[in-house]
């Protein structure tokens, strides 16, 4: 987006908003930490308020589908968990011929600058209640009850999708992986909500304590060890490759995964698959995202970054499995 094209969203999107609102809209800037997308504070009479937008012109579907984050970060606010308290949020093209949804900005610090001082034990204690809490939210209470829960099998074909288009060079040994996982597939348990990107880059921070999950794009009813498999990646990232390889949304919380483990209420043996398919899940990302930087269709060199972690995840989920 060049300049005059920037100028010419402010300018509609700040129309837009204070039609819907009825009040003066201040400012609209662009948020710069994450990478989230099209993510902006806006000043309101009342203070500063995040906007989110679907990318122009997209099919509202997936993690495009903003309205659909904005109804369970709601419903989960009703329930008591940390999520943004939402302002106002549309499913019409309302925005500059968007959906919208318009939330509090929470006082809160991103995990980066929370680590140097906090307990790691306290940070990844506090993540694992919160998810517990969220888990026990009845399904019909979620804002995305009516949907079908997602399946192991299908959890699975919708990383490989990505997976396929991935740099090959960096996924020759996806396939292994991909066949181990399907061999053991565990027994299911009862869907819950899940956050499917539940890491410390996700959430922000007063001390060590949680108040705000961010970033539902990936929501689904699911399988409950999913988003502890997400979490525990992080402790196992910082001895991935010697350390090489980068931390999904940054920020190392050095907790044993046994730690973890018993915290949550867990045990080790089909966790281990869990914690294989989470490897395989981010190296996919990873790789989708690598691939749309270097075509340019969605330009973010932080993936060139996180390329070597491509095959490392890889690897260590055959290791977990095999």
């Amino acid at each position: 987006m060049d300049t005059s094209q920037r100028q010419n969203f402010w300018q509609i999107a700040l129309a837009d908003l204070e039609l819907q609102l009825g009040e003066k809209v201040g400012p609209i800037e662009p948020i710069p930490e994450g990478h989230s997308g099209f993510t902006y504070y806006v000043d309101l009479p009342s203070g500063r308020a995040v906007l989110r937008l679907p990318p122009p012109g997209a099919r509202i579907a997936g993690p495009a589908d903003i309205p659909r984050q904005g109804r369970i970060m709601g419903a989960l606010r009703e329930q008591g968990l940390p999520t943004p308290r939402i302002l106002a949020m549309s499913e019409e093209p309302l925005v500059d011929g968007r959906p919208f949804v318009l939330m509090e900005r929470v006082e809160g610090r991103r995990i980066e600058a929370v680590v140097p001082d906090a307990d790691p034990e306290r940070i990844a204690g506090s993540a694992i209640e919160v998810l517990k809490r969220m888990q026990a939210v009845p399904r019909e209470r979620t804002g995305i009850g009516h949907e079908e829960p997602m399946p192991l099998a299908g959890e699975m074909t919708r990383w490989a999708w990505l997976m396929e288009r991935a740099p090959q060079e960096l996924t020759q040994r996806g396939a292994v992986l991909a066949g181990l996982l399907t061999e053991r597939v565990p027994k299911e348990r009862e869907p819950c909500l899940v956050h499917g990107d539940y890491h410390y880059g996700n959430m922000l921070f007063a001390g060590s304590e949680v108040v705000a999950v961010l970033d539902w794009e990936i929501a689904e009813l699911g399988q409950p060890l999913l988003d502890l498999a997400c979490q525990c990646v992080v402790a196992v990232t910082s001895r991935v490759a010697g350390g090489s390889v980068a931390i999904p949304g940054g920020g190392a919380v050095d907790v044993p995964v046994e730690w973890l483990l018993e915290r949550y209420g867990a045990e080790t043996g089909e966790f281990d698959w869990y914690l294989a398919l989470t490897f395989y899940k981010y190296a996919s990302i990873f790789g989708y995202n690598l691939m749309l930087h270097r075509r340019g269709k969605r330009p973010d060199p932080t993936y060139e970054e996180r390329a070597p972690a491509i095959p490392a995840f890889i690897e260590e989920g055959v290791k977990l499995l095999a």
